[in-house]
């Protein structure tokens, strides 16, 4: 016979490593009717915010006096170990119950099945799956709502439902090891994992209103995708994110390079969410020239910001530093017309015989040849390499040292000369630059650096 152990608890907070059980309920049923039941407030042995009162009516004093949950370990592994697991969003619940038990000593490693999943798969098209909802969709009377009993008897109604309406065999899918019903988030349809391809591209995360929360590249999608719902980490985002992922999407890119352009590209572009590493500004900097008051030509240093147009860009201040400090002793120029500074950041100054006596016309022209040193950073290149299929080629494209953007051209009809029609046009970041130049540098063969000229 087999055996469901529907389980509904209710905890301090959202995940198993820092917060605690503060009741548990359990239904045991062999899918028609009740075969055992339990329940108990457990005492967490922290405080109960505030908010999960206000949620739950469960507060500290109603915990003081109630068991551990390792005084009632014994009665729930009894309850447990020869049983399905059964929850609505089976994942959070499993979590504090295997931890709170591994703490215990007992290794518990159940089958598991989610209801909001099955709901989803058996009663489909409803526009929410949450308990509540479910329920009202099919009929099924909560009593206690947020309370484990209460909660769990109404997933006990929903798991009969769900097996008398079961003409696809879902269940017995979802239990097959190599099936990711257990671990797929409870909202992303399994089709979709099961559709993933498995070559290099970015992928995307999507919400329930299909708003990109998370942008990641692969050179394994599928294989990424999945290492992202097997992790065992319980962390408060963690947990909030699988919950919000309701669907997924990719593009392919053919090679790591270019999945590294466009995922920093819609990084940049969406924000999303759950990307926190490269949503930092980048602060970028750049050799600038502008005219002052007196009519000289200026050199500086500055942070690149929206709608600046530097001469050259570097990736510190430090390296477009020293780069204007070469032009400066190269070119002869004046140090004070340059802002240039020294290490304890004093503002030097012109001298008598400085250059800029010469009257602004020959000072400014010096400036513009001494800036024919920037030409080995004002890059103007193709980088191609590897494209989505056999037949396809990846083009880059950098002019005056910015990124222009990638593009896809067939084998047959590429030359260098047209590669630029083939571009999809794209933000310039500094940090494209530095990425393009490190594959061109590590990845000699793979991506091939062509120079062209400014008419090209």
């Amino acid at each position: 016979m087999t055996k469901y152990a529907v389980v509904d608890i209710e905890t301090t907070g959202g995940y198993a490593a820092q917060h605690g059980i503060i009741e548990i309920a359990i239904v045991v049923t062999d899918g028609k009717t009740v075969l055992d039941k339990f329940e108990t407030l457990i005492d967490p042995g922290v405080y109960i915010p505030r908010f999960i009162t206000g949620l739950t009516g469960i507060d500290n004093h109603m915990v003081k006096g109630a068991p551990m949950f390792s005084k009632v370990a014994d009665k729930i592994y009894e309850l447990l170990k020869d049983s399905i697991f059964v929850a609505h969003n089976v994942n959070f619940d499993y979590s504090f119950v295997k931890a709170e038990l591994e703490g215990c000593n007992y290794t518990f490693k159940p089958n598991k099945l989610c209801t909001v999943r099955l709901g989803r798969k058996i009663f489909p098209g409803y526009k929410s799956y949450n308990l509540a909802s479910l329920c009202g969709h099919l009929g099924v009377k909560i009593k206690d709502r947020h309370r484990a009993m209460g909660d769990a008897y109404a997933t006990y109604e929903i798991l009969k439902l769900l097996i008398e309406n079961d003409t696809q065999n879902e269940i017995l899918l979802s239990l097959k090891r190599n099936s990711h019903e257990q671990t797929l988030p409870p909202n992303l349809p399994k089709e979709q994992f099961l559709n993933l391809p498995e070559e290099t591209g970015v992928y995307y995360f999507h919400d329930e209103h299909g708003k990109i929360i998370y942008v990641g590249k692969a050179v394994n999608i599928k294989k990424r995708i999945s290492s992202h719902f097997t992790k065992n980490i319980n962390s408060p985002q963690r947990q909030a994110f699988l919950r919000e992922i309701h669907s997924l999407s990719y593009e392919l890119t053919g090679n790591e390079l270019i999945a590294l352009l466009l995922e920093s590209n819609e990084i940049h572009t969406h924000w999303p969410k759950h990307n926190r590493a490269q949503k930092k500004v980048d602060f970028n900097y750049g050799i600038v020239d502008y005219l002052g008051n007196d009519g000289y030509l200026r050199l500086a240093v500055d942070v690149i910001r929206k709608n600046s147009r530097p001469l050259a860009t570097f990736s510190s201040f430090i390296e477009a530093s020293e780069k204007l400090r070469n032009i400066i002793v190269e070119g002869n120029l004046c140090l004070a017309k340059c802002s240039l500074r020294t290490d304890d950041n004093q503002k030097l100054e012109c001298t008598e015989t400085c250059t800029c006596k010469k009257g602004t016309e020959k000072y400014n022209k010096q400036v513009t040849e001494a800036l024919k040193l920037l030409e080995d950073v004002n890059q103007n290149m193709v980088v191609v390499s590897k494209g989505r299929t056999d037949e396809e080629k990846a083009v880059i494209l950098l002019r005056g040292g910015q990124f222009k953007g990638y593009g896809f051209v067939n084998d047959q009809a590429f030359s260098i000369s047209n590669s630029e029609d083939y571009i999809k046009p794209m933000k310039h970041y500094g940090f494209a630059v530095s990425a393009i130049n490190s594959f061109v540098t590590r990845f000699d063969g793979e991506y091939k650096a062509y120079a062209i000229s400014n008419e090209q």
